[in-house]
């Protein structure tokens, strides 16, 4: 019993290495969002995606905003500084790895952002209809739980920071650019109303699909310009997972 409790803490500490971008995904990419090695097929893939399969709190979710629990919840007190921009494409999507110092507080609970990465279209559907993207802002505590805030990305004006993000995305997958001399702060992706959000029980997105993430959906949206969405679609057309099971989950919403 202990091995496999120190076997199940071991996978859980690198899942939530990937998560955070300390891992990267494997070389091969034998995951991939199509056809046989899709999301249907992942928990098959791997004994450690199994979790994919068999979970009960899997991300992402259709939120319908009628049946969410409707609460008193704390702000979300965003603490976003400017990192050096680091920057990858992992095979799967772009993903910006950031500096330490930049953190979000919950009822006390503060949580360091390490990477934000995006998904088109959106892997969280609002009552049953995604958004043209969405950034997953990925953050940790200090015993390794993940806190995930996801901003939903609409058409409509420019955003220079997501602009500047596609003009140094690397040519060659899974190596990490660190560009000179360009800072970028993750402020830029929060929309100007942060107070009204979802909250639930959730997972990574991706395998090996690690539950126990605690997630928070930002209700207001941020955008992109149509020739943004059509840059990453030249990268990414779909990196969405399907929707998943709330298997009883409450969604709670701020009033």
């Amino acid at each position: 019993m202990i091995d496999r409790m120190r076997g199940v803490s071991v996978l859980a500490a690198a899942a939530s290495l990937m998560a955070a971008g300390v891992l990267q995904a494997d070389e091969e990419h034998h995951w991939s969002y199509q056809g046989a090695t899709g999301p249907s097929h992942w928990a098959a893939m791997e004994h450690e995606y199994a979790t994919c399969g068999a979970g009960k709190t899997q991300s992402p979710i259709d939120i319908e905003d009628s049946g969410a629990k409707k609460s008193e919840l704390p702000a979300i007190a965003f603490d976003y500084k400017p990192s050096p921009l680091k920057i990858i494409d992992n095979g799967h999507t772009v993903q910006v790895n950031y500096a330490p110092g930049s953190s979000i507080t919950i009822a006390g609970k503060q949580y360091q952002l390490v990477q934000f990465h995006f998904h088109k279209p959106s892997e969280e559907k609002i009552n049953g209809k995604p958004a043209d993207m969405v950034v997953h802002l990925v953050h940790r505590d200090s015993d390794g739980k993940l806190a995930v805030v996801g901003v939903l990305l609409q058409a409509g004006a420019a955003n220079s920071l997501i602009e500047t993000l596609w003009k140094n995305v690397p040519t060659q997958k899974e190596k990490e650019a660190d560009v000179q001399g360009v800072r970028v702060n993750a402020a830029d992706l929060l929309p100007a109303d942060k107070a009204a959000y979802y909250t639930f029980a959730g997972s990574l997105t991706t395998p090996p699909c690690s539950e126990d993430v605690t997630w928070f959906v930002l209700k207001a949206r941020t955008t992109v310009s149509k020739d943004e969405l059509a840059s990453f679609a030249k990268l990414y057309p779909m990196n969405a997972r399907p929707t998943q099971q709330l298997n009883g989950r409450e969604i709670r919403s701020t009033r």
